[in-house]
This record gives C-alpha cells, sequence and structure tokens, in this order.
C-alpha cells in the first residue's frame, strides 16, 4: 500500500483509545460510526514505558482483529501541552512532564491525535449522542474525577494551553461558610469543584458528616431505603453540581448539559439540576436541559476515535 493509498484508507476507518487511570479502552470505527473492533485491558499502573506499550498493543489488536488500518485518537487525563509537547494535569501522574504524543507517534511511524478524555466525551455525544444536532454543548465527567468539555458547531473548542472545559479546577461557586477552606485537591489548591462533585467528593462528604466510609454506590442504595444521613448527602452533592452548572450556564450559555462518569447513572440529577440551578442563572429564561449520553461508558473512546474528521 503506497502512502497516498493508506492515508485514504485512514480515513475511512477511525480508531480511539481511551487511556483511563484503571483501563484502557479501545474501538474501531467504519465510515458511518459502527464498531468493527473493541477492546478493554488494564492500564498499567505507575509506570511510563508500560503505558506506552500497552497502548501500542491494544492499537496493533483492534487492527488486527478489525482487519483495516485505521487513524489513531487518543483520550487521555489531563492534556498535551502546546507549548512544550509535554502532558499537563493528569491525575494518573506518571503521564506528567512526559512526551506522550510524540513517543507514541515515533513507537507507531505515524501520527496521532490526541484530546483531554472530557473533550472526547463531549466531541462524541456531540457527534451521534445526545447533543446531536446541538449548536453548544457542555460535557461534563462526574466519575472519579470532574472534567468537561465544549462543543460548538460539532468542533471541540480548546485554546494556547490546551485547558479548554477543564471546569473541574475551578472554585466551588457561592460557597456557604461551612463549605470554605473544607477541601483540598490533589492539585495543590483549595475548594475545586472536583472536590466536591466528583465521586471521591461525594464519598468524602459523607465521611465528613458521619464518620462512616461508603462508595457512592453504597450511598445511593443507603438513602434509597432512607438512610436520612446518605439522603442528606445526595442534597448537598446535587445542589453544589448545580452551582457548578450555572456558573457554565452564565459563562457559556450551552443548548445542551451532558452528564458522564459514573455519577451520571443517578436519576435523580435529572429531576432535580435544572430547578436547583435556576436561582443562579442570570437570565429570565432559567431553563436548562441536562441529559444523560446516549453512549455510556462507550462516550470516551468513540469520542476519541471522531478527533479524525473523514476530510
Amino acid at each position: 500500500m503506497t502512502a497516498v493509498s493508506e492515508a485514504r484508507a485512514q480515513q475511512s476507518f477511525r480508531l480511539g483509545i481511551d487511556l483511563g487511570g484503571t483501563k484502557i479502552a479501545g474501538v474501531v470505527l467504519d465510515a458511518c460510526g459502527q464498531p468493527m473492533a473493541e477492546t478493554r485491558v488494564r492500564s498499567p499502573q505507575g509506570d511510563y514505558a508500560a503505558s506506552i506499550a500497552a497502548i501500542c498493543d491494544c492499537i496493533a489488536s483492534l487492527e488486527r482483529s478489525a482487519g483495516v488500518t485505521a487513524s489513531i485518537g487518543i483520550g487521555m487525563p489531563g492534556s498535551i501541552a502546546p507549548r512544550t509537547g509535554l502532558v499537563q494535569n493528569a491525575n494518573s501522574v506518571w503521564l506528567n512532564d512526559k512526551p506522550l504524543k510524540r513517543d507514541l507517534e515515533i513507537r507507531l511511524g505515524r501520527p496521532v491525535r490526541m484530546a483531554n478524555d472530557a473533550n472526547c466525551f463531549a466531541l462524541s455525544e456531540a457527534t451521534d449522542g445526545a447533543g446531536d444536532g446541538q449548536r453548544t454543548v457542555f460535557g461534563v465527567i462526574v466519575g472519579t474525577g470532574c472534567g468537561g468539555g465544549i462543543v460548538i458547531d460539532g468542533r471541540l473548542v480548546d485554546g494556547p494551553r490546551a485547558i479548554g472545559g477543564e471546569w473541574g479546577h475551578t472554585p466551588l461557586p457561592w460557597m456557604t461558610a461551612d463549605e470554605v477552606g473544607v477541601t483540598r485537591c490533589w492539585c495543590g489548591r483549595a475548594g475545586c469543584l472536583e472536590t466536591w462533585v466528583s465521586g471521591s467528593g461525594l464519598e468524602a462528604d459523607y465521611a465528613r458528616a458521619t464518620g462512616l466510609t461508603a462508595t457512592g454506590e453504597m450511598i445511593v442504595s443507603k438513602a434509597r431505603v432512607g438512610d436520612t444521613s446518605a439522603q442528606a448527602t445526595l442534597d448537598r452533592h446535587c445542589e453544589r453540581l448545580a452551582r457548578g452548572l450555572a456558573m457554565i450556564i452564565n459563562i457559556l450559555d450551552p443548548n445542551v448539559i451532558l452528564l458522564g462518569g459514573g455519577l451520571s447513572q443517578m436519576p435523580h440529577l435529572y429531576r432535580e439540576l435544572p430547578e436547583r440551578m435556576a436561582p443562579y442563572i442570570f437570565a429570565e429564561d432559567q431553563r436548562v436541559v441536562v441529559r444523560p449520553p446516549k453512549w455510556g461508558d462507550a462516550s470516551g473512546v468513540r469520542g476519541a476515535a471522531w478527533l479524525w474528521s473523514l476530510v
């Protein structure tokens, strides 16, 4: 296959990798967005070289299974700093300050496109998911961590620092007196939204209030059977998430907000968030559309594949 014919083939097939803290997921999509091959493996912990090898092994396995050569897009924690080409802001800290994109392109012998995992989630859902047809989409990841991505007219919005949508590392807005100075983020700052509205933030709030340890799933289950402490934790979490999202409404004014990550499966968020957001929205029309993702856990890896266009 010549270089020109290989490039044309890659335009028809897209391979996406979602590099998570605990797993690496991969998919090959055909020109219509239908999966041709999929994989999921555990992420190496604390080992940069092993992470490179695992990603490349997944790519080789996917292309063998699909029988094609594809373009390669990768969603990742953090982002690639445009000035240096090094990873920044990854909570998988062994990736930080490493030339991940360059090393992958050298190993693979072809170009790679990379974006933050929340950006990939937003792109996936805006392309052919719950945000399809909406001009401005804000996609939110509320899972182990907390992030966001912005898509306008089908295109990711980013900037010269590659931090567009880094909503989780802004402070919780409209803090109450008993919230000031309570949380400290892994990034080194106090009060980041991630420390309040992520899954770990939910669990930490319950522990502060009760002195007990429980996972997010356990807290939801306890609330369902009438545990008032668990219900109070869910109420505080929803109120804080509403404040954080209302700030985005006031800045970006999106058509739709899409929730992803583990906490997006809590149905009460879709019932309660619009009403809780309304008092903080600086507009006469305080209605907000909040939706779950169409593609669920597959949104991130599909968005990574969609980093390449057909043309």
